[in-house]
């Protein structure tokens, strides 16, 4: 067994966290029922997410999708628009894609073994772990970033935790410690454990139901375990953006995933984008004749906004254009700009529009 706890040890620890958890759990929407669509939605969400802004996108994700066989036969477009200001949005693509299979291969049933689990769209370790645990009460053992810090300190393992090799080792010591009478509870407490208790600055130590087992307290070791990640170089880039309006107030957004980085607008409707150098203007001004067939417009400079994606510093800088009428171009779509939020477009595209109401028109 790879752990350092003996099998007698062990035992008590289990029932010590799992105490703690079913009295101090957080009262959070998708811990009202096993139901596995709604446990599944909530572990998506989650994925490189806060749960403060995850969870008033849940309620009304559920409330227009109760069950899979809503979300399966839902358009793409409906469920962007839900998932608007969430970021990720393969995630979304995935939740619908995998909706579909599990209506169509599954009887309208999440599947209960991992192998088939890992076979749905946007399905990997972690979540499959999490939903069938949960869900279902398959003793499988997950490894998410706050669980990988709690086994961490635990164990006092120093190096870099996403190091494949250490993560393995992580995810073995995360099966051998599983509680298999209760696996999605005790999954659960490891993974509260470590937002609320041990967490990344400033661990809640005194308070901690289990810091009897943990040898990084016991080492004095808590506050440089883990290792800080190698961070990833941020890039600095600048995106103009066009925000084309004829007299009638209407504007014309596109779908253009060549043009610049995708990640930003992730292939939503986008107010013409291209990513630019030294000179905004004239490099807009020449996207918008190669994309719209547009020449001769005036732009006019409206506040700069400040983006944030990954590893990316974004730069949103916003021109208004007034246009005798817009063009009718393919994979475009014509709307008035106060309805902008009848469309999915990203939280980016809103802090473009946005910038309208900075100005005195």
């Amino acid at each position: 067994m790879n752990t350092n706890l003996s099998p007698a040890q062990l035992k008590t620890f289990q029932k010590r966290l799992l105490r703690w958890f079913r009295v101090h759990k957080r009262d959070l929407p998708w811990r009202a029922s096993r139901d596995p669509y709604r446990v599944w939605v909530a572990e998506v969400m989650l994925q490189q997410t806060r749960i403060a802004a995850v969870m008033p996108y849940y309620d009304r994700f559920l409330h227009q999708f109760p069950d899979v066989e809503s979300l399966a036969s839902a358009r793409i477009a409906e469920v962007l628009k839900l998932w608007s200001g969430l970021g990720y949005y393969s995630r979304a693509h995935n939740l619908h894609r995998a909706a579909k299979e599990i209506v169509a291969q599954h009887n309208g049933k999440f599947p209960r073994t991992l192998d088939e689990a890992l076979e749905l769209p946007g399905i990997g370790t972690y979540t499959a772990a999490a939903v069938l645990s949960i869900a279902y009460d398959v003793p499988l053992g997950v490894v998410d970033g706050n669980v990988a810090r709690v086994l961490a300190r635990l164990r006092a393992i120093r190096s870099d935790l996403r190091e494949p090799r250490r993560w393995r080792e992580l995810a073995n010591t995360a099966q051998d410690w599983l509680a298999t009478d209760s696996p999605g509870d005790w999954n659960q407490a490891l993974m509260e454990l470590g937002e609320v208790i041990c967490t990344p600055q400033i661990p809640r130590c005194r308070i901690c139901p289990v810091s009897k087992w943990c040898r990084a307290y016991k080492l004095g070791l808590t506050e440089t375990i883990p290792a800080p990640r190698v961070k990833r170089a941020t890039e600095h880039i600048r995106i103009a953006a066009a925000i084309l309006r004829d007299s009638r107030g209407h504007t014309i957004l596109v779908k253009d995933p060549g043009a610049h980085d995708h990640v930003l607008f992730s292939r939503m409707w986008q107010f013409p984008a291209v990513q630019v150098a030294r000179h905004p203007k004239a490099e807009l001004e020449a996207h918008i004749r190669a994309t719209l067939g547009i020449d001769g417009i005036a732009l006019q400079e409206l506040p700069a906004a400040r983006h944030g994606v990954t590893f990316r510093n974004i730069t949103l800088l916003p021109f208004l254009a007034r246009v005798e009428r817009l063009p009718k171009v393919s994979r475009t779509r014509i709307l008035a700009l106060e309805n902008l939020s009848h469309v999915p477009v990203s939280s980016a595209t809103r802090k473009i529009a946005a910038s309208l109401g900075k100005v005195s028109m």
